[in-house]
Order: C-alpha cells, then structure tokens, then sequence
C-alpha cells in the first residue's frame, strides 16, 4: 500500500460532521409565531400597530392582513376610518364586495349597514329597518390617524393603551417634511416581504454584518465609514435593547452610532447614508401572517424623496432590477433574511459573542411573553397620556479628533 493511500484512508477515517443524518431543529414558535392566541402574538395585541398609509384608506374596501386576521378596511363618506372582521354577522357574505356609505358599510347580500365601531345602523329588509339591530354587533377593532398612518388595536378592550407620539416627529421644523412610506424601506427586497418577521426585526441588533454583507460581499452600499467594523457595546433599556457601535475614522474622529429595537416592533436605524445627529426615521415591523410582513416607515427630512434615496444599490442598481444570478452574486438584507427559510430553524443557530444583542432580544422578548401571560402589561406600554411622548435615542453622531480623545475612543 502506497503512503497516499495510507494518508487517504486516514483521513476519510477522520470524515465527522456530514450532513449524513442530519435532523433539523425547529423555530422559536413562542416569539416567531403571531396569530392570535400564540404567546407572542399576545404580546403584540397590547400595542397599537400602523396597517396602512392614510390616503389609501378610502371608501372602496380593502382587504389588509394584520397578525394572521384577515380584514376589511374602509372610510366612511364622512371620513371616518373603519377596520371590520370580513364575514358579515347576518349570514357571512364578505364585507369586502360591500358598498360603503356615509356613516358606514353596507353589506352586499341583504344590506345591513355597519358603523366603524361595528353597529348595526339598518337592516332594510327587516320591519322598521331592523326593530333589534342593535342587539347584533360586528366585530371590530379601533383604529386611529395619526402621522399620515391608520394605526389599529387589536388586543383586548379593557387593556388598550395611549396610542404614542414620538418626539423626532413633534414640531418639524420649517423646510421639512414628514414623509410616510409602506414599500419595505429597510428590508432590501419587495414590499411584502415574504418570510418571518422575526428575521428581520433581529437584524436590527445585529451591526457586525454591516461591513460584511453591505460592503465585502455587494460593494460599497452606504458610505465608506459604515464598512469599518465597529466595536460595539449592548444594553437593555426600559423600551427594549441598544446598541452602541463605535467606528475610528482615518482622520482621528469617531463615529459613535446608536440603533435601537422598541417593542413590540420598532426599528430605529439611523440613516446609513450618515446624517448626522438623533435619528429622523422609524420603522415599524408588522407581520401579515407568520410568514409575511411589511415595513412602515415615518421620516422627517427637506428631500421628499429622502426614503427612495435611501434604499441600497447593487453596482449602482436598484434590488429590483436584479436577475437571479446577481441577486447571487451581491446578496443583500432580502437574501440573507429570506435564505434563513420562512421561518427560521432558530435552536439551529450558534450564537457567538457578536450575536449578544441578537441573544439579549430574545430574552426581552420571552420575558414580555411571560408577562402578558401573568396579566401584566408589556414594556413600552403607555396608560397615561401626560407620558405618551417617546424620546428617540438613536442616531449617528460624529466626534472631532479631541473628542475622540479625551474619550479614550482613539489612541493619542
């Protein structure tokens, strides 16, 4: 026997870890999963959640997806916002073929008339246009405006908190715009994007695949500075977990970065593009179902077109002017998220020390589970409206050399 094939066979001896066998793991069901009655899915109901742009809600219905319940959402003539359970009560014909009038919707197969709140204003076949219409009620969920958004609750009424403002979009200074998109801004990829929510919300605490994914695989999407590796701290706070990343910049500044996750499901990016100062823009991830969700976003800016601006390029290019061997090529947040599966295999990850905020979340996240679960509120829960102002800490803020210095964050 020659020595190769004494080297081969000792190797091929040595062949562990294949995927022969291989028995896959299973998700975090408890915190991926949103439908009603599932741990998280509770959890989300005790907050109100943005489910479309204003001036889409007009008095043609429409069919939206919110946390696995399929709705109907419309304006009354008067102007009205109204968020109905699409099986009408009478004998369950689709609200959504209904015709919406000036105080509420009619439905399309004997006419009962529903208010936003869900009474029965008229049943026109029935004596005196229902003599005990208002014995039958139906089902509903409260909805508001607010910021160029129709926010709904969908939770139990007796737990319905003040619905927030935020202080980045109190008082926008002249000049400015209040910008509102619902196309995925953040999300790398379509409107809807068609995996768990989960996946997307964790990236957020997840800075280290910024330089990686954003600059070594697809080129430089951002600015030179965001492709540095920053060193980063982690910290919980009353409303949810911070990071705090710090860049050393070649003229002896610093660039100290703060993104942060807000329950149940903000997303506080500074602007990647680096604008300098607290953060004008917010995200919210709201799931459709379990394995789909969109991105809603509020900004503040003198451009209009700020958020299309925003989105990452690929080579200069759009994500959705991609073929399928460039999407390969120059992945981006679409493609590592979506890849993950349409729900992760979370008991499968391997967690390091780069993934502790990722870790933290996760704990944050179980702990609200267990307290809904006790009858308590979750955190970021507003009860008074003295306090419905939420301070926004994020952003990017750039340190001069002596700054840097006298920070230690640079060396002399």
């Amino acid at each position: 026997m020659s020595d190769a094939t004494t080297t081969h066979g000792a190797e091929a001896a040595l062949d562990t870890g294949t995927a022969y066998g291989l028995k896959l793991g299973s998700p975090l069901n408890e915190l991926a999963l949103i439908g009603p009655g599932t741990p998280y899915g509770e959890v989300m109901r005790r907050y109100w959640h943005p489910i479309s742009k204003s001036e889409k809600v007009t008095t043609t219905p429409r069919r939206v997806k919110v946390l696995g319940e399929e709705l109907i959402l419309f304006r009354t003539g008067r102007g009205r916002p109204g968020l109905l359970h699409p099986r009408c009560i009478h004998r369950g014909a689709s609200l959504y073929y209904g015709g919406v009038e000036e105080d509420g919707i009619r439905c399309c197969y004997h006419g009962w008339v529903f208010d936003p709140a869900g009474h029965c204003l008229e049943q026109p076949c029935e004596p005196d246009l229902g003599q005990h219409r208002d014995k039958v009620r139906q089902p509903w969920y409260p909805v508001q405006e607010r910021y160029g958004l129709v926010w709904a609750y969908m939770g139990p009424a007796d737990k319905k908190p003040v619905l927030p403002r935020y202080d980045v979009f109190e008082d926008i200074p002249e000049g400015e715009h209040l910008i509102v998109n619902d196309a995925g801004v953040g999300g790398g990829g379509p409107e809807v994007l068609d995996f768990n929510w989960m996946q997307h919300w964790e990236n957020v605490m997840d800075p280290f695949h910024v330089p990686i994914l954003h600059a070594r695989f697809s080129g430089e999407q951002f600015t030179p500075e965001m492709a540095v590796i920053p060193e980063v701290t982690f910290e919980y706070t009353p409303v949810g977990v911070r990071s705090t990343q710090i860049r050393k910049l070649d003229d002896g500044q610093a660039l100290r970065r703060r993104t942060e996750v807000m329950f149940p499901n903000l997303r506080v990016v500074p602007s990647p593009r680096l604008t300098p100062g607290q953060t004008n823009l917010i995200g919210w991830v709201v799931p459709e179902d379990d394995t789909s969700f969109r991105i809603f976003t509020l900004a503040v800016h003198e451009d209009p077109d700020f958020l299309v601006k925003l989105r990452s390029t690929f080579g200069g290019r759009p994500w959705a002017e991609l073929d399928e061997e460039e999407h390969r090529r120059m992945p981006g947040d679409y493609e590592a998220q979506k890849s993950q599966g349409p729900i992760s295999l979370h008991s499968e990850d391997h967690l390091t020390t780069t993934d502790q905020g990722v870790a933290m979340l996760r704990r944050m996240m179980a702990k609200q589970v267990r307290a809904v679960a006790a009858g308590n509120d979750p955190v970021g829960v507003i009860r008074d409206p003295a306090d419905e102002v939420v301070h926004i800490t994020g952003g990017n803020f750039f340190l001069t050399p002596e700054e840097a210095l006298a920070e230690g964050l640079v060396d002399a």
